[in-house]
């Protein structure tokens, strides 16, 4: 099974992630992030972006790794990762579904208040320009489509312990 943690930067999906995997026997982290950061480092690059995720290999291989890490390991992988682009997550979840894997979808969801607090106050990565010209595409994905293809855990006034307990609790039972 994986569990997708998904939601904009400075919803805590790093963070709750590896408190998830500390509550759910038989899993792992697997941060699909650095699948996009291995294609970065393809030289000379790839067509150039702004955003990995329009490469579609990347779509491709963040399924293909899911799929050989859980045939190998088993269990259950949490994979935190922003995905705000609807065809995106439909190829990605299609792509799993192909192999048989169960997703439980998380958003992991702040209001923009706090989101844009988080991010301008975050001490490990500083403010971040690049975090937050996220924001309105994250309401409005919120707003059109993802909401309601997740289970929405709002952690505008949660911990990320608290807000990984829930998440482990749904998928636990």
């Amino acid at each position: 099974m994986i569990v997708w943690l998904n939601g904009t930067h400075g919803a805590g999906k790093t963070t709750t992630s590896a408190l998830v995997q500390q509550l759910i026997p038989d899993s792992r982290v697997l941060d699909a992030e650095k699948v996009g950061e291995t294609l970065m480092d393809i030289s000379p690059g790839l067509p150039g972006t702004d955003n990995f995720q329009h490469w579609p290999p990347w779509r491709q291989l963040v399924v293909e790794t899911a799929h050989r890490v859980l045939a190998y390991t088993g269990g259950v992988l949490v994979m935190p990762m922003t995905v705000l682009v609807e065809p995106y997550w439909r190829e990605i979840s299609a792509g799993l579904a192909q192999y048989a894997i169960p997703v439980r979808h998380f958003v992991l969801h702040a209001d923009q208040a706090t989101l844009r607090g988080r991010i301008e106050g975050d001490a490990l990565l500083g403010p971040s320009t690049f975090r937050l010209k996220y924001l309105e595409p994250y309401a409005e994905a919120a707003r059109t489509w993802l909401h309601s293809e997740a289970e929405v855990v709002d952690t505008t006034h949660l911990t990320p312990a608290q807000a990984a307990r829930r998440v482990a609790e749904a998928v636990t039972g």
